[in-house]
């Protein structure tokens, strides 16, 4: 073989890799500006595919005429270079003047979303038309070099074209958008561009052959049949081929789970499958002696291939749990998760994508023994790019919604293989028509046995085995299910609790109770919430926009107050408001109320297209690890937001703190500082906290609970909430208060650019962790918000519900009761609905527990939580009893060690920063006594009282002297970091 030929596969290996990154990197930009929805994807996809269309033809037009193919191709890979080094830099532009100037004076909205999808053609198509054009002229460059190979050399060029982008798909996903962001990736991509231009240029310059006539091989088929025949197959494989591709990634995020990393892992292993199919054709398909019967067997295979993927599906559900059962849910598995969801994507797509890489060397292949020539590789590579359009288009906009994804496959099987008995029929042998029948029936029978087949159940479907590691989990019976355009929505019922769940992609996004008598779940907590605090911090507010409908819940309870005059939701997908219809009996009134107004689109779309501004705008995303979302918690979502927020508007957003980390959390708080002035995070449950954000001031308090509005309070009632304090103890800081711990975990702000959320919150959902180093501020050992925060802390006046799921409520719920059993002698401890309380009073009220000499060391343990709960969390007046004037202990201990701890008890108790600087210092300087645990304590009472006291050098030194003796691994509890970062 050729050298030059030879060097010219691994340049194209680099064309692929670069290839698949524009296509990436393209699809979010331009879905900032589009949103997220279907139409939106679809069409993003489409103009990449359409413009490739576009080239290839072009190629197809002009190579017989080009002396030298393989220069044009240097120059137009220079081309798509130097496009890619300014594409941020004009993609700002545009969208900026787009959005300031052009979008505010069309006022039509269908002219504004001719006008954005015309500015988004503008923006990839002339590239996408280059990138379209490099298969063609490289290929005839290639064959003018060796065209006794010409077989050879379009399926090795296929293969290193197509491996090369599989690599690219996860070098962007995995490595580069990590480390130069979007704008920085579109760069590196350019630059690798110019270097093989410059490669190939190089090349070029050594002369290329004249292109060699092909004399046609002839069979029964004349070559204009041939030709026609061969271009509609092309066509009709392009379309089943993206049929499948659509419907595997959507069933496949039901077993992986349907985040950025998911769908990356799925998008190569397509790409390799193809690759090798092109890779195992390449030695072959020059000595096929009938390569129209070969190509309609291939097609035949094909589709009973992806017919059998149906079965091979539904055991990647069982696969997935094993995996889970025996991998540690650890940071250092997670390359190894995604290894295995690498494979099951490969069990499932390998065997069909590999025939599918065989099919357009081996078209081509045919077309240029009927005598074609180079046109020919333009052509059918056209002819199958506009077949992969059209399948995506009816995919997403017609079968899956329409037939669900399961018939939808089917029907790109049924395509596949009747193209393979019309293939068959024109081939050369004597049985042509009697084959071409038995694969009709053959295709037939066997896409009729798998419509039918008995398997992926809703129950299994929407299982979630990705989070739960359960492929039948007994979650109940699912009474709802539906394929929608952009997640498959499902509605379960158990039984044994009343709950009632609806499920995206097997992710539970809401779980109600439907009977009012039965306590509330933590998710209504949430949703009421949500709702609640914006028509009590702004009860004058009218206009309202929900962003996600989830259960209808928020709706119903904004819609119970009789303040709001509009209610506009925006939803992305009809089937989630569909299936919320089995939450009908509690939410009524999002269905029925005139105030009520639905609009199906991405919610960056909707602001753009109606320009409408609101007093409120409430969001309630789902999780940010699925992908797509995370870009609900970017600068540039906040910043755009704002400007839809009427003067004094208020923007109030639900974050999962769960399958988090502080380090996201930090990054989106650090995205929402960039663009309001002021916000206040509220605690809604363990996992679940509430963002209010204003442009300008401050975040105003809660008022009163609206006595005229019985709906509204009724709804506050269903949360055993019945006074204004229970609403104001659930705040966890303003920003002057959280932006310490802002400042030091956030690595980077999160950005539609640089999206850190978007590439790290997959990793954080399979480790299980939490971001809690807000809400374990707020709950503290030492009162550090009490004594530093800048504005007032609220207490209950009485005991919370024992089912409330706020951790601070149930903090002070708990302090409060300790606070009575200790102080009241005829208080039973017994009788306590709190069972923590309990267990330290039937302690500490022993007459003997810390009255004699050597108390034990559970009495010692008791009176440590009793100190920190009480003092951390409760108001000086109502701890002073307890921990200054004591005479709930019934004696003098005898005990120095109980003594010690008492003063320091008692200078925390009455935030006295001097004292319990003094106490804290002298005791970690004597004799060690207490263990470790009573060390950590004194340190955060030690730098607790420095700091309020306005010594910081005197906290640094308390941390730099103790920490390695209380922390020898290195980190740090809450309250250091705070009190570190704190300026």
């Amino acid at each position: 073989m050729n050298r030059d030929v030879k060097l010219l596969f691994t340049l194209f290996t680099l064309s692929g890799f670069t290839g698949l990154i524009y296509e990436s990197v393209w699809s979010h930009y331009l879905r900032l500006f589009l949103g997220a929805a279907a139409f939106s994807q679809s069409f993003v996809l489409a103009a990449f595919m359409g413009g490739m269309a576009l080239g290839a033809w072009l190629a197809s037009r002009w190579s017989a005429r080009l002396a030298n193919l393989l220069a044009a191709y240097g120059w137009i890979e220079a081309a798509i270079g130097v496009a890619a080094l300014f594409f941020h830099e004009i993609f700002g532009l545009l969208v900026q003047l787009s959005l300031d100037r052009v979008i505010p004076a069309l006022g039509s909205p269908d002219g504004v979303e001719i006008y954005k999808y015309s500015v988004c053609a503008l923006l990839i198509v002339p590239q996408t038309v280059l990138l379209g054009m490099t298969f063609p002229l490289l290929s005839g460059a290639v064959i003018r070099r060796s065209p006794a190979e010409s077989g050879h050399h379009l399926a090795m060029l296929y293969f290193t074209n197509s491996i090369g982008a599989a690599a690219g798909a996860l070098a962007s996903a995995f490595l580069l958008l990590g480390w130069f962001g979007m704008p920085g990736t579109m760069r590196a991509a350019g630059v690798a561009n110019l270097a093989l231009a410059v490669a190939v240029l190089t090349l070029a310059r050594r002369g290329e052959p004249a292109p060699v006539p092909v004399v046609a091989v002839g069979g029964p088929a004349s070559a204009d049949t041939l030709v026609k025949l061969f271009l509609a197959g092309a066509f009709v494989t392009g379309l089943a081929s993206f049929i499948y591709e659509i419907a595997w990634i959507r069933m496949l995020s039901l077993v992986l789970g349907s985040s950025f990393h998911a769908f990356e892992l799925m998008l190569s292993a397509f790409i390799t499958g193809l690759a090798l199919g092109g890779l195992w054709i390449r030695k072959r398909i020059d000595r096929i002696a009938d390569p129209v019967r070969f190509a309609g067997l291939v097609q035949l295979f094909m589709g009973l291939a992806a017919l059998a993927t149906i079965f091979v599906y539904h055991w990647t559900f069982d696969w997935m749990a094993w995996v889970l059962s025996v991998l540690q849910r650890k940071e250092s598995a997670y390359p190894l998760f995604n290894l295995f969801s690498h494979a099951l994507a490969f069990a499932v797509m390998l065997p069909a994508t590999f025939l599918a890489g065989m099919t357009l060397p081996l078209f081509t292949h045919v077309l240029l023994r009927a005598g074609r020539g180079e046109r020919a590789i333009g052509q059918v590579y056209a002819a199958n790019t506009l077949g992969s359009i059209a399948g995506v288009l009816l995919a997403v906009h017609v079968l899956v919604p329409g037939i669900g994804l399961k018939l939808a496959l089917i029907v790109g099987t049924i395509a596949d293989m009747l193209l393979g008995a019309v293939l068959l029929r024109y081939a050369q042998g004597q049985f042509r028509r009697v084959q071409a029948l038995a694969v009709v029936l053959i295709g037939m029978l066997a896409a009729t046995a798998t419509a039918r087949a008995g398997i992926l159940d809703p129950e299994r479907l929407s299982s979630g085995v990705f989070r739960y590691g359960q492929a039948e989990p007994d979650f109940g019976r699912v009474v709802f299910y539906r394929d929608g355009k952009t997640a498959s929505v499902a509605v379960r019922v158990q039984q044994s609790t009343g709950i009632v769940t609806i499920n995206t992609n097997g992710k539970p996004d809401a779980g109600l109770k439907l009977d009012l008598a039965q306590p509330p779940t933590p998710d209504e907590y949430t949703m009421g919430l949500l709702a609640a605090l914006p028509l009590l911090i702004k009860p004058d507010a009218k206009t309202f926009a929900n962003i996600g409908w989830g259960s209808g819940l928020s709706a119903q309870v904004l819609l119970s107050h009789r303040g709001p005059q509009v209610l506009d939701s925006i939803e992305i997908e009809p089937a989630m408001y569909a299936g919320a219809r089995a939450f009908l009996k509690r939410v009524p009134l999002p269905y029925t109320d005139e105030r009520s107004h639905v609009y199906f689109e991405d919610a960056k779309s909707y602001f753009a297209r109606h320009g409408k501004r609101y007093d409120v705008i409430v969001a309630e995303p789902s999780n940010p690890w699925v992908n797509g979302v995370a870009g609900l918690f970017t600068t540039e979502f906040y910043r755009d937001t704002k400007r839809y927020l009427a003067p004094g508007g208020l923007f109030v957003q639900w974050v999962q703190g769960y399958e988090f980390n502080d380090q996201l959390m930090a990054s989106v708080l650090s995205a929402v500082g960039e663009n309001f002035q002021d916000y206040e995070m509220y605690e809604c449950n363990a996992g679940d906290l509430l963002i209010v954000a204003v442009a300008q001031g401050q975040v105003p308090r809660p008022a009163s609970l609206p006595e005229k509005e019985p709906a509204f309070l009724e709804e506050l009632k269903r949360l055993g909430i019945t006074r204004t304090d229970a609403i104001l103890t659930r705040s966890l800081g303003h920003r002057k208060q959280i932006e310490p711990m802002v400042n030091a975990f956030a690595r980077r702000t999160n950005s539609d650019f640089y999206p850190i959320v978007q590439l790290e919150a997959p990793r954080a959902r399979f480790v299980g962790s939490i971001a809690r180093a807000i809400q374990n501020l707020a709950t503290a050992t030492v009162p550090v918000t009490q004594m530093l925060g800048d504005a007032p802390v609220s207490f209950l006046k009485e005991p919370a519900p024992d089912y409330d799921p706020s951790l601070r409520v149930r903090a002070q719920s708990i302090a409060g009761e300790i606070v009575r059993l200790l102080s009241d002698r005829t208080a039973d401890p017994l009788l306590s609905r709190e069972r923590v309380a309990t267990d330290i009073a039937l302690v500490l009220k022993h007459p003997e527990a810390l009255c004699i000499a050597e108390p034990p060391k559970n009495a010692i343990d008791q009176l440590q939580a009793a100190a920190e709960l009480t003092t951390a969390t409760l108001p000086p007046e109502r701890v002073r009893a307890l921990w200054v004037e004591r005479k709930w202990l019934g004696c003098t201990p005898k005990s120095a060690h109980v003594r010690e701890r008492l003063d320091v008890y008692a200078s925390v108790a009455v935030h006295d920063p001097k004292a319990m600087l003094a106490r804290a210092r002298a005791l970690l300087e004597g004799p060690a006594r207490g263990g470790d645990n009573w060390g950590r304590y004194l340190l955060a009472v030690g730098m607790l009282g420095a700091a309020a006291s306005g010594d910081r050098t005197g906290m640094v030194d308390l941390w730099e002297r103790y920490q390695p003796t209380f922390y020898p691994k290195g980190d740090a509890p809450v309250v250091a970091v705070y009190l570190l970062n704190r300026r």
